[in-house]
């Protein structure tokens, strides 16, 4: 019979895992808590204060930004606790050659390498960011219906995989590079791009070529914006057909960002050879 892993029961046993290591570092976890509030109340403060000064920024309210910047925290935080960790300790395992025993089990070297450790501190942000989303909806009024949560929610799901795909890529290249900050600083270079609404980038020559290359090529424009803007009940731009090509992109980067990772095995020599 041929032996077919149990995904889910095998990334609980991760869960499980990471609940017990925070366990046992209590005080890093409480640092790393702080530090994050510490982070979100750092970035109302600051657009608070900007919005005193401006009623609008492009077409976007105080109270829609915050719906904004709910979205963007709200993916970035699956993103960091789900596979950050996992990412950046790729490297690691080439050099300490502890990739050899991952390539040996019976299960998907991806999904083992991209699962096995999780930043339950993490889950923090998740937690301020609804607390922001709430917020923004309320303030704004915007109508709620079932169909727009769900489109959110798999707009949300989309942003995640996106995000994973460009890091999983990104970290793939340790293959060749051993060590690659170098890289992971650049992830979060392009990344940042998302921090703001798309169409702030559209106010000169250069703005719309960063316009169009992130949201059109590397779509980290869109898998933020287009979101807010769905749960706000804001006019999408350029049209309502950027809701399905957000996923399209997207699964377009997932299945290069797979078959990176299958090369770069592929050139992989093991600690013992």
């Amino acid at each position: 019979m041929t032996f077919r892993p149990n995904y889910p029961r095998v990334w609980l046993t991760f869960f499980r895992n990471s609940v017990l290591r925070e366990l046992s570092y209590r005080g890093n976890f409480v640092i790393e808590l702080i530090t994050r509030m510490f982070w979100f109340v750092a970035q109302l403060v600051l657009f608070d204060i900007i919005y005193r000064h401006v009623p609008t920024i492009q077409d976007w309210t105080r109270e829609e930004y915050f719906g904004f910047m709910a979205t963007g925290m709200l993916i970035n935080g699956f993103v960091e606790a789900l596979f950050m960790p996992n990412c950046a300790n790729f490297s690691e395992l080439i050099r300490t050659g502890n990739l050899d025993f991952a390539l040996l089990k019976p299960i998907d070297t991806q999904f083992l390498v991209s699962a096995e450790r999780i930043n339950l501190a993490m889950f923090n942000q998740v937690l301020f960011a609804l607390a922001l989303l709430t917020y923004s909806l309320v303030s704004t009024g915007a109508e709620i219906t079932p169909a727009r949560v769900i489109t959110y929610s798999l707009l949300i799901v989309v942003g995640v995989m996106f995000f994973y795909a460009l890091m999983i890529a990104l970290a793939s290249t340790s293959i060749w590079f051993g060590r690659n900050q170098g890289l992971y600083d650049f992830w979060f270079y392009i990344t940042s791009f998302a921090r703001y609404p798309q169409g702030i980038y559209r106010q000169s020559a250069v703005g719309e070529v960063l316009w169009f290359g992130f949201s059109f090529i590397i779509p980290v424009l869109l898998v933020v914006t287009v979101p807010s803007r769905v749960i706000l009940a804001k006019v999408l731009e350029p049209s309502w057909q950027v809701v399905f090509l957000a996923p399209a992109l997207t699964l377009l980067t997932l299945v290069a960002s797979r078959r990176i990772f299958q090369w770069s095995l592929r050139n992989y020599r093991s600690a013992s050879s």
